[in-house]
């Protein structure tokens, strides 16, 4: 074997390099770069060890030329700009998925399409810039998402709306499980006057908690009508607290389905002398860094969010490797966390 002492100082290692190295063909270092299983064990660990002692740093434009692979993912979240850098639920997701990118020899490529540029976005797909997409905040009127599952390997970041592809893959939580339980902890503390401030219409995880949130109503024989829906945003939920203490002013509780939400919720209620949780008890959701920084800290149902993206990730790496056991859904645990809001 030779070594590196011997090797020129500006030289960058090759692949020849390395099979001299390894004592091997340059064939089976690169079947041993490419990740092959055909490869004689012992002999991957020389080729490993050759490529340590050389610094070699294959060349990933070449092998994915070889592999018509672009080794880069697509995030792809049909929202505006502002919303995916305000709400910190997104933070995390991307938390997630880069740290298991981290993990692998894919990059991420953000692709934020909001409802003008969608067609665009679809262009750049198509066009084989990436080998697979995630895809978080969907909303069921988002046909180019629908067209992009039948393009490439795709994992959604929650549940996909009923006319979806019931084959699709994806990540999600039991929202409706996770409303009952912030719903039930506001009965369990006496409130029996409660609201609820949901996300938007068109969105399945807003759908699957408003159910949660009038499920358990409906069981404790109360009123399910104190509702009103925003769009995942402080301002909006503020806009649609206005409206529903006009409509029911005999609130004592809300359920609000996020945790952002919930900070415009307080605004609200501050403004109008409404004290929380004395007049007014509060319950949100995600246990986001919006909850411990609210001006009351808020009890929340809280859901794996970096997890989630973790898992979204991992999913898709699995797919695009070729795993035939992938299961297409996989639902995460909430819990309740309890805090000064209720």
């Amino acid at each position: 074997m030779t070594t590196p002492a011997r090797l020129e100082r500006s030289a960058q290692p090759t692949l020849e390099m390395v099979a001299a190295e390894a004592g091997v063909s340059r064939a089976t270092v690169s079947r041993v770069v490419n990740g092959s299983t055909k490869v004689n064990p012992e002999i991957v660990v020389a080729v490993n060890a050759a490529i340590e002692l050389l610094h070699y740093l294959p060349n990933r434009a070449a092998r994915s030329l070889a592999n018509r692979r672009t080794q880069s993912v697509a995030l792809v979240v049909p929202e505006d700009m502002t919303r995916f850098f305000g709400d910190p639920y997104f933070a995390a997701i991307v938390q997630g998925i880069t740290r298991r990118l981290d993990e692998s020899d894919y990059t991420l490529n953000l692709l934020v399409a909001s409802s003008d540029p969608r067609h665009k976005t679809m262009r750049y797909l198509r066009s084989g810039s990436a080998d697979g997409a995630l895809v978080i905040s969907h909303h069921t009127g988002d046909d180019f998402v629908a067209e992009l599952d039948t393009t490439m390997p795709v994992v959604f970041g929650g549940r996909p709306g009923d006319d979806h592809d019931t084959n699709a893959y994806f990540i999600d939580v039991d929202n409706a499980a996770g409303a009952e339980t912030g719903t039930q902890h506001l009965l369990d503390i006496g409130r029996h006057r409660i609201g609820s401030i949901t996300g938007p219409v068109d969105m399945p995880a807003s759908i699957d908690r408003l159910v949660g949130f009038r499920r358990t109503l409906e069981r404790a024989g109360l009123a399910t009508d104190a509702v009103e829906h925003a769009d995942f945003t402080a301002a909006g939920a503020a806009a649609a607290t206005r409206r529903l203490l006009e409509r029911c002013p005999d609130i004592d509780a809300l359920f609000v389905a996020s945790d952002l939400m919930a900070t415009g919720v307080l605004d609200v209620l501050r403004e109008q002398g409404r004290a929380v949780p004395g007049d007014v008890a509060i319950v949100g959701f995600d246990d986001s860094p919006a909850a411990t920084a609210a001006a009351v800290p808020l009890t929340t149902v809280s859901q794996p969010s970096e997890e989630m993206g973790f898992a979204m990730a991992d999913t898709l790496l699995r797919l695009l490797s070729g795993d035939t056991s992938v299961v297409h859904r996989t639902i995460m645990p909430t819990y309740l966390v309890a805090r000064d809001s209720a």
